[in-house]
């Protein structure tokens, strides 16, 4: 029986070789005029329409102008004008790294499936236990995102806290639990919690200080109220860069107060682990190497795509502990930490990208020197940014930035009331999208609606923080 012609042309490898050249070529020049600051950063379209344009576009029988269409279509994370979400314009050489993952497209369950790519993740989560301080012992994996990290961490936490077995008793085979969580904590934590069945009162909010941190006296109140409840307190779940203000919590004196009570520590570093390559800003994640499991993005401040997220463990048996059953088609019958090479013992995900190769391949080719020159970048554009707002007459901080994340609002004179402030500045941020030269987002802190800025791209010059603020005030009515 022969191949069809058809099969044989899609895998021709000279045809990828010349499709391949063509399309970079077209990402490099796209990647030119982003930089160049042309075009728009968010090229606005109504959602209606642009899902008709999209559903009846016909082919233009040429892939990568396809995908030159889509690029121009697209929000353009590496124009230096896009300060929005915590997402950064990935190095080129990560994005390369990935396409050498898709076409190899090894899985990551076991290791004979993935001879290269799981022991250069073991590597690489070694090295991001060293980089935070973690004793010897520590451990972990890879996974597709801070929220489904943040649920391996918390399943894991209540296997090795609950008091029974929940895989074999069920979730409600012992007393109801709880965790102490900040109020400002990111909505995947809520969310796992719901997904473990725990309900609304599995998290018991703890209050944040006038620098929107959850010191220990807020945990010890927080756990004082949970006294008067059927709930069994069995961890505190700390931030490391909020989502909201890029805060650091006080890891050290937290760690302390979950010893004294033997509580599981768990710190949410996914967008703030990275200042642990930074002399200048490590000190921000002191006593961090204390916690039970730790969640680090690298697709936030270590420049990775999306999404290469780290779940670490300061004792590598509890990454067995989050999914403890056996798949005698992967696994052998054996205890987990004796097949420690298959890694689909550790995580959620069993056909898993080999999202490790990116990070290997930056720390080869950039060394670790090139991250503390981002993350320095980042922190400092961030700090100028809050001082031209500082300055301005009609703006206000919310607070001094402690990473590369700014909130802050435009105050009109005499617009004192709260609700008309808040309307101002939803309006505002409305206007910055459907015009798409410049991004930004908003979030919602105890003192109001405030307009936010993240400063991921380190090629982003004081030219453009100037010009954000003056955009803004154009776009006031």
């Amino acid at each position: 029986m022969s191949i069809p012609r058809s099969i044989l042309d899609a895998y021709d490898p000279e045809r990828f070789r010349a499709d391949g050249h063509k399309l970079i070529d077209m990402l490099a020049g796209q990647l030119a005029r982003w930089q160049r600051r042309e075009g728009p950063v968010v090229p606005w379209r109504d959602p209606a329409r642009a899902r008709s344009h999209w559903a009846e576009s016909t082919s233009s029988g040429d892939f990568v102008d396809d995908l030159a269409r889509i690029a121009a279509a697209s929000t353009a994370v590496a124009n230096p004008r896009c300060m929005a979400h915590q997402v950064p314009p990935p190095l080129p050489a990560a994005a390369l790294a990935e396409l050498v993952s898709a076409i190899l497209n090894n899985g990551m369950a076991v290791f004979e499936m993935g001879p290269a790519a799981v022991p250069i993740e073991l590597a690489v989560i070694e090295w991001m236990c060293g980089t935070l301080g973690l004793p010897r012992g520590a451990g972990g994996v890879l996974t597709s995102g801070g929220s489904l990290g943040n649920l391996t961490a918390l399943l894991a936490m209540r296997q090795a806290h609950a008091g029974f077995d929940v895989w074999k008793a069920g979730a409600h085979g012992g007393p109801p639990l709880a965790v102490i969580v900040s109020s400002e904590a990111h909505y995947s934590v809520s969310r796992t919690l719901a997904i473990m069945g725990w309900g609304e009162g599995g998290a018991i909010r703890a209050a944040v200080d006038a620098r929107h941190r959850m010191t220990a006296r807020a945990v010890e109140d927080a756990l004082a109220q949970a006294q008067g409840s059927d709930r069994r307190v069995i961890g505190i779940i700390a931030a490391a860069g909020s989502t909201a203000t890029g805060a650091y919590d006080p890891l050290g004196e937290l760690a302390d107060l979950a010893a004294a009570r033997g509580l599981w520590l768990h710190v949410d570093a996914a967008h703030g682990g990275g200042a642990a390559l930074s002399p200048t800003h490590r000190g921000k994640l002191a006593g961090i190497e204390r916690a039970d499991s730790i969640v680090w993005d690298a697709h936030k401040l270590l420049m990775m795509p999306a999404l290469v997220t780290a779940v670490l463990f300061k004792r590598e048996h509890h990454a067995y502990e989050a999914f403890a059953q056996q798949a005698s088609y992967l696994f052998a019958e054996t205890p987990p930490a004796e097949h420690w090479w298959d890694l689909g013992q550790r995580t959620l995900e069993c056909t898993k990208r080999m999202m490790a190769i990116e990070l290997w391949v930056a720390l080869r080719s950039r060394g670790e020197a090139w991250f503390t020159d981002v993350i320095d970048r980042q922190h400092e554009l961030a700090t100028e940014l809050a001082q031209k707002l500082a300055d301005a007459p009609d703006f206000e901080l919310a607070l001094e930035p402690e990473s590369n994340i700014v909130c802050y609002r435009h105050r009109p004179p005499g617009m004192t009331d709260q609700g008309a402030l808040d309307r101002h500045n939803r309006a505002l941020r409305e206007r910055v999208v459907t015009d798409g030269r410049f991004y930004i987002v908003g979030t919602t802190l105890p003192t109001g609606y405030h307009l936010r800025s993240t400063l991921m791209n380190p090629l982003i010059e004081p030219d453009d923080l100037h010009d954000l603020i003056a955009h803004l005030r154009k776009l006031c009515p």
